[in-house]
């Protein structure tokens, strides 16, 4: 755990340094959520029915820009090949990197989420359910992204080739995130769709690491 710890700081130290990047993921965040209401009216009812699927799209291609970034500094600096080298469990660093990548792009996102939600005309009951599903899917998006930033690690045109791999897994996610919301509104229980997200994450989290530890080994020999 030691070495869980130290990379798990490393990280986000780097990730504070190289701010600007984070800010340009929430950046983007913001805008492309923002930018809904100006193009579909200002109508009440179409912004609280759009609302929850706008924001969870906008989620999702916030942490896929940041997600080429995972591993492709270390790999620059040699860092990559040094721990794949290490004693140490690949698996334990490997998660480290996915946890740090989600608590500077992820987490943020969530916390933004019900600012976000109050423009879309969500009550706040509504805003909880909203930034608990992101709360939920978010680290799957970090985790399933990660797989995806290992397999096209050094290739050219990786950032494409990411989305195009990554980009029909988050779909599940997106649907039973989004869908939660929607019961809330509809009047219905919500624990089916956290249900399935919770899923999701614990498989996300007992299989993703030790894919990104095999692909990472991969990509270096």
């Amino acid at each position: 755990m030691t070495l869980f710890v130290h990379v798990l700081l490393r990280d986000l130290r780097l990730a504070w340094r190289a701010r600007s990047d984070l800010l340009v993921a929430l950046s983007f965040f913001v805008i492309v959520a923002s930018l809904f209401p100006f193009g579909v009216g200002a109508e009440p009812e179409r912004l609280r029915a759009i609302g929850p699927g706008v924001v969870w799209v906008a989620a999702l291609l916030a942490a896929l820009l940041a997600l080429p970034r995972l591993f492709e500094k270390d790999a620059e600096a040699g860092v990559l090949e040094q721990l794949l080298l290490s004693p140490e469990p690949a698996v334990l660093w490997v998660a480290a990197k996915i946890v740090a990548h989600w608590l500077a792009t992820g987490l943020p996102l969530v916390l933004l989420s019900p600012l976000l939600g109050l423009m879309y005309r969500l009550e706040g009951a509504g805003l909880g359910v909203l930034a608990a599903g992101l709360l939920l899917g978010t680290p799957v998006l970090s985790l399933v992204g990660a797989i995806g930033a290992a397999l096209t690690l050094g290739l050219r045109g990786a950032g494409s080739l990411l989305a195009l791999l990554v980009l029909p897994l988050f779909v599940p996610v997106l649907v039973f995130g989004a869908g939660a919301v929607e019961a809330w509104s509809a009047g219905m229980g919500v624990s089916a769709q956290f249900s399935l997200l919770g899923g999701g994450l614990l498989a996300a989290l007992a299989l993703a690491p030790f894919a990104c530890a095999a692909a990472l080994r991969l990509a270096a020999e």
